[in-house]
């Protein structure tokens, strides 16, 4: 595959020509996802359903614990009732350390410098631990939220792909064609809880000041 940049593919069009090469081979590819929390998960999970897929959950972000743990049931409950075929593998949760290592750009706004260097600890993680178990594709569901930008996060997943050769990065979008609406529609049949906050303390500290 060509050397991508951020200003020369469509993320969506790019999954449907892997997609249509893994017909044509006729194989089942096996797909490590991180995933940040249930409602995200909705549809990709369904738009991935030719691949094999594992879900590392990995999202020492979430503050405070409380609220991890409420996101990473969700999942687990989901999973059980739509997905059992789907296995997840839980990554060590210490928010204490990640915050220290984001902290360094506490004063940026959301959707900023913080929130990049975020998504690349994370898909970091989770690309590691597809790469050492031999996965085929590693990708995240994060280009489904309307909130992130889908290239930046594409342009960090094709970044990593040269650290980690054993695993092919999958590029997405998963908002486009509906899926953000998709994934909503399916989150709202099934009652899921919504939270209303990205996940690090500032974004939490930013979204509950507004409530003053």
């Amino acid at each position: 595959m060509k050397q991508l940049t951020r200003a020369d593919y469509n993320g969506y069009k790019e999954s449907l020509k892997e997609i249509e090469r893994i017909h044509q081979s006729g194989k089942r590819p096996t797909l490590c996802m991180h995933v940040c929390c249930a409602v995200c998960s909705c549809w990709p999970l369904e738009f991935l359903k030719d691949f094999d897929v594992t879900i590392y959950y990995t999202n020492s972000n979430i503050y405070p614990s409380e609220e991890y743990w409420r996101r990473l049931n969700e999942l687990k409950q989901f999973l059980k009732e739509v997905h059992p075929e789907v296995k997840l593998v839980e990554a060590k949760y210490d928010n204490e350390a990640y915050t220290q290592k984001i902290s360094v750009l506490k004063d940026e706004p959301e959707k900023g410098k913080r929130c990049i260097m975020c998504y690349g600890l994370r898909m970091n993680e989770a690309y590691r631990y597809a790469n050492e178990h031999h996965f085929d594709y590693f990708t995240t569901v994060m280009t489904v939220s309307r909130q992130k930008d889908s290239k930046v996060l594409n342009h960090i997943g094709l970044q990593l792909s040269h650290q980690y050769p054993n695993t092919k990065y999958f590029i997405s979008d998963f908002k486009k064609a509906d899926g953000n609406i998709k994934t909503n529609r399916i989150a709202s049949s099934l009652g899921m809880y919504r939270q209303d906050y990205c996940g690090c303390i500032y974004s939490y500290l930013q979204r509950h000041s507004t409530d003053q």
